[in-house]
This record gives structure tokens, C-alpha cells and sequence, in this order.
């Protein structure tokens, strides 16, 4: 018999029974939909962070404080106190693959403008600061070096902070705010960001000298962190390794002593990161593939009922020259067919899960090739081996016994 008349017989005899038939392919289309969006949201998450922190600038270096250990243990680098302006200076002069450098000093509390108030936060740094971190100007001018050695009381805000503190329509620049009883005077206002991927509100931020900052805020000598630039992302590792290299000598550690310092590069925030959500894609994914297994037990148990309540026709047919190979293919197809269109269904939802989703995360939308088609050969995989017993156990059948089956 040909394919061609045994996918005819095996089609009618599905359509004969079309909510049972509809309610096997449940299982798959749940399974298959589930692998399509998890790993498609799993992709488009990565895609995501992938595109925040290349919007810092893929050729990025934060040098951060070392944590603090006592009797072996980790005490944090809160009150560390070893990053200076010295630093700074130093990789500056000295660093030939570093671009621009910035240090970095923060603080929060409640900003204020006549009767209305927000708790934001502070970023204190020199002129290179917004260049850094890739931030624009949507008006206004950025403040300049001649502030910074004066700790002049300027600032630059962001967006949220202008909705929070202005009337809708009011312009900014040139007026006074105040930040912990402290005024200071907007000369520029950014671009807006939005959120990052962590939620975080990159609008939400006020830029001044870093030295207005540490002598009029926070009374301190020392910087919290140093943020530089190298002069290309192919040099961003020799950068890092400058850095290093100056920061050890600046800090006068000895041979073998561990860093009080941490450098790290956008490129591996970025192979971290995506490191993390290529694990929870395959996890997620691993886990949504069980539903799989249940749909094709599923279609294992109704081929089993089909081939009892056919066994009559089982037999008719084999009295009329029917072979085992016949009824084998022909219940066999049945399965395929089965898991091959709730397959494609599955694979359609899938898509349109993870399209909506992502649009409402703010997410890419992502597809995955890979994921579709290995979901495609699973469908079919699943027919065959689901449908084999008991396609198996119809072409076992003993023509007579069938026939006087009841």
C-alpha cells in the first residue's frame, strides 16, 4: 500500500474522533509551546542585556574597591576606603590605552524644589563622566573642568527627576534645586534611558563634579569607584591590564599580595551575564520539555483504545490481503500525524507567546531557529516512538480472533 492511501485512511479515521483527537495533540501543543517561548524568551532576555550593556559602551572598565577580609572572611567593600584621586591621575598620565577617565563618587538622599520633593541618588565625576557611560544631552551644556576644581554646585539630571521636581512643560535648566539642604543649579538635562534590565531607572540620576560631591556632601577623601574608556574594544584588555598594573604600583602592593582593588570589563559583565541566562534557557526549557513526554503518553494511550475498538476492522482488513506492514504504517501514521500537526500548532503559540511577552517585557523579540526545528523533529520523533507498541500490537492481531472479536 501506498503512503499516499495510507495517510487517507489514517486521516479519516482521526476525523472520525475529532475531539479525542484533539485533546491528544493537547499535550504536545502544550509541550512543544512551552520549549518555543522559553527558549525564545531565554534568547530575547540575553539579547536584552546584551543590548544595555553594550549601550555603556562595550569598552568600559570599572575599577572598583577590593572587599575587605578578616581571619579569612569577606567582609564586604563598603568601608573600603583604597580607590583616590590619585588613581585617577596616575592612569591618566600613564595608561596609553586608555581613552578617558573618570572617577566616581555617589550618594542619596531627597532632592527638592519648592514644595516638591524625590529621594534620588547623586553621580559624582569629572567632565569625561557622561562620555563614559554614553549618556546625551537632550538640552543644556555638561559641566567642565574649571567646575570640578572648584566644586562648583551644578548638576545635570535625568528625566525622571525633571517629571518629579517640575511642573509638565517647565524648563529646568537654570533653575535651583536642592539636595540635602544644599543647592544646586541645572545646566543640563539627559537624554532618557528608560529602565535597565534589572528594572533599575537610568533616568533617575543627578551628574555633578565629583568634588562638589566629596567635600560639600559626603566630607570624604577618598572615591568610590574609577571609570574609564579604552581607546578601542580590541585594546580593552591590555587597558585592563595597564590598569592593574598602575593601581598595584599606586597602592604599593607587594609581589604576590592580592589586589585591594577589582578591575572589570564590560566584556565579562557581558559573558557573565550571558552565561547565566543561557543556564536558565536550558533549564526552562529543560523542565517545559517534560510536558512533552506527558503528551506522548497521551498519544500512546489513545492509539491503545484505538487499536482496541478497531479490531474488528483490523481483522476485515487483513482478510482481504492486508498485511502486517499495512496495519503497522497505518496506525503508525496516525500517531505521527497526531503529534505532527499539534507540533505545528504547539510551534505557532510558541511564537505568539513569546512575540507578546517580549513586547511586554521590552524584550527583542527573538526566534529561535535552532529551537523550532529540533522542536519539529521531536514531534516526529514522539509519533514514531509512541505510536510503535501500539501500532505494533494492531499488526500483531490474529485476523481471525479479530474477526470474532465483540
Amino acid at each position: 500500500m501506498n503512503i499516499l492511501s495510507l495517510l487517507k485512511i489514517a486521516g479519516k479515521a482521526l476525523l472520525r474522533n475529532k475531539m479525542r483527537a484533539f485533546l491528544t495533540m493537547l499535550g504536545i501543543i502544550i509541550g512543544i509551546s512551552s520549549v518555543i517561548a522559553m527558549v525564545s524568551l531565554g534568547q530575547s532576555s540575553s539579547q536584552s542585556i546584551n543590548n544595555q550593556i553594550s549601550s555603556m559602551g562595550t569598552n568600559l572598565i570599572m575599577v572598583m574597591r577590593g572587599n575587605m577580609r578578616r581571619g579569612g572572611v569577606s567582609m564586604g567593600n563598603t568601608n573600603m576606603q583604597t580607590l583616590t584621586v590619585k588613581d585617577v591621575d596616575a592612569i591618566r598620565t600613564q595608561a596609553g590605552n586608555v581613552s578617558v577617565v573618570s572617577p566616581v563618587v555617589s550618594a542619596s538622599g531627597q532632592l527638592v524644589n519648592g514644595s516638591k520633593n524625590w529621594v534620588g541618588s547623586i553621580q559624582g565625576g569629572n567632565s569625561d563622566l557622561l562620555s563614559i557611560r554614553m549618556y546625551k544631552l537632550a538640552s543644556g551644556i555638561n559641566f567642565t573642568e574649571d567646575d570640578v576644581r572648584n566644586s562648583a554646585k551644578v548638576c545635570v539630571v535625568g528625566k525622571t527627576v525633571v517629571n518629579n521636581l517640575f511642573e509638565t512643560g517647565e524648563n529646568p535648566i537654570g533653575k535651583m534645586i536642592r539636595f540635602n539642604k544644599i543647592p544646586m543649579k541645572i545646566i543640563g538635562v539627559l537624554e532618557s534611558r528608560g529602565q535597565n534590565q534589572w528594572g533599575q531607572d537610568q533616568d533617575d540620576i543627578v551628574v555633578m563634579p565629583y568634588t562638589t560631591v566629596m567635600k560639600r556632601i559626603l566630607a570624604i577623601t577618598y572615591i568610590h569607584q574609577i571609570v574609564a574608556s579604552a581607546r578601542s574594544e580590541s585594546v580593552a584588555d591590555a587597558a585592563t591590564d595597564e590598569i592593574e598594573a598602575i593601581l598595584q604600583t599606586t597602592h604599593k602592593l607587594k609581589v604576590g599580595q592580592d589586589n585591594d582593588f577589582e578591575v572589570r570589563t564590560q566584556a565579562e559583565m557581558l559573558e557573565m551575564m550571558t552565561s547565566v541566562t543561557g543556564f536558565l534557557t536550558v533549564l526552562l526549557a529543560a523542565i517545559a520539555s517534560i510536558s512533552l513526554i506527558v503528551g506522548g503518553i497521551g498519544i500512546m494511550n489513545i492509539m491503545y483504545v484505538t487499536v482496541t475498538e478497531r479490531i474488528k476492522e483490523i481483522g476485515l482488513r487483513m482478510s482481504i490481503g492486508a498485511k502486517n506492514r499495512d496495519i503497522l504504517l497505518q496506525f503508525l501514521c496516525e500517531s505521527v500525524i497526531l503529534s505532527l500537526i499539534g507540533g505545528i500548532i504547539g510551534i505557532l503559540f510558541g511564537l505568539m507567546i513569546s512575540y507578546f511577552a517580549s513586547m511586554g517585557l521590552s524584550w527583542p523579540f527573538v526566534i529561535s531557529l535552532p529551537s523550532v526545528g529540533l522542536s519539529f523533529l521531536v514531534c516526529v520523533a514522539t509519533g514514531i516512538f509512541f505510536g510503535w507498541y501500539p501500532a505494533k500490537k494492531a499488526a500483531s492481531l490474529d485476523p481471525i480472533a479479530a474477526l470474532r472479536h465483540e
